[in-house]
């Protein structure tokens, strides 16, 4: 019996590692097993347009992945009109991306990563002010050097498992990156101080 998250995950693994042709393979696979899934289809499409255009792909994803979760129906025939009305133009495509990343931003309750410092200012720490808002608002970062701080700040306030989370998130992005790398090593070694 295959097991369907599993292998759903191992093609979102294999695409986070830009191996389109086997991720394409293993969304295909879902797609006829599971054929009333709608998701599973639209993966397999962006593997396709990542293997000819690898940052209109990958945005399409990210996209999709986020607002899936609120509007499933709305998220493919967005992307699906995306696709028609701007196949071959990237630059058009690429801004229309960005427009909708911050509509997106603003769609999910983020406040920008400046904000969330001057909420700590104010609450006089990251812990009282990540608190306050980790149920209710995400933290919306748009450079590597805010994400760096992010993480930093939340394994110093023994926040791991989120920790953990942004870095598997945006492992993809920055995975070829040392600091990415040295974060990791914090958890890990934090994890064994904490088992002593």
């Amino acid at each position: 019996m295959i097991n369907e998250k599993r292998l759903l995950n191992d093609a979102h693994l294999l695409f986070s590692q830009k191996q389109y042709d086997k991720a394409i393979f293993l969304y295909s696979q879902l797609s006829s097993m599971y054929p009333d899934n709608k998701e599973y289809p639209q993966y397999a499409l962006f593997c396709d347009i990542a293997s000819e255009d690898e940052n209109k792909g990958i945005s399409l994803f990210d996209y999709f992945s986020v607002v899936k979760n609120s509007n499933l129906d709305e998220a493919i025939a967005y992307v699906d009109n995306v696709i028609k009305a701007f196949d071959g133009d990237n630059e058009k495509m690429l801004k229309m991306l960005e427009d909708i990343t911050h509509s997106t931003i603003e769609s999910l309750d983020a406040v920008t990563y400046d904000d969330f410092i001057k909420l700590v200012e104010s609450r006089g720490s990251f812990r009282v002010a990540f608190e306050d808002i980790m149920f209710s608002t995400k933290v919306a970062i748009d450079s590597k050097e805010d994400f760096f701080d992010f993480v930093t700040k939340l394994i110093d306030n023994d926040f791991n498992n989120t920790a953990y989370s942004y870095l598997d998130g945006f492992n993809d992005i920055f995975s070829y990156d040392k600091k990415v790398e040295e974060l990791y090593k914090k958890l890990e070694e934090k994890k064994l101080v904490s088992k002593e």
